[in-house]
């Protein structure tokens, strides 16, 4: 079980480091929640469609995708903890280098939890403004 569920939650990180909402769906059990804590603008839980919807806006924020690099992935029962990196150029140009750990758990082979922890420093700084942008919030939005 626990390496069935190792590769769900890699092939999750992936479909997001990919931009890939529909490959994503298909990990994410219907009441799935992720939950980005900190003192991040893009702190928050989040439903699965709204974590599938993110995934699709991303491709504004960062057209090439994030190219995660994992760097340990450790399973045990329906529990899998990702270490990674994330690389890309936003669509502005800026290069965005982050570092994550996603605590996964799953149920019945699906993701029920996403908790996602990553530098909310670098986060605001970079893709903050370009997520405004896109909203059309502008710089007064906070």
């Amino acid at each position: 079980m626990s390496e069935a569920n190792k590769q769900v939650a890699l092939k999750f990180i992936k479909a997001m480091g990919n931009n890939d909402p529909v490959a994503a769906a298909e990990c994410l059990a219907p009441d799935a929640v992720a939950v980005a804590t900190g003192n991040s603008h893009f702190k928050g839980t989040r439903d699965a469609r709204m974590m599938i919807d993110g995934i699709e806006a991303f491709k504004h924020l960062i057209p090439t995708g994030l190219a995660f690099t994992v760097l340990s992935a450790v399973a045990e029962g329906d529990q899998v903890a990702v270490e990674c990196e994330g690389n890309a150029t936003t669509s502005a140009g800026t290069a965005y280098c982050n570092k994550y750990v996603f605590f996964i758990t799953l149920r019945g082979g699906k993701i029920t939890v996403v908790n996602e922890y990553f530098c909310t420093v670098l986060a605001n700084e970079v893709l903050w403004p370009l997520a405004q942008s896109a909203a059309g919030l502008g710089e007064t939005a906070a």
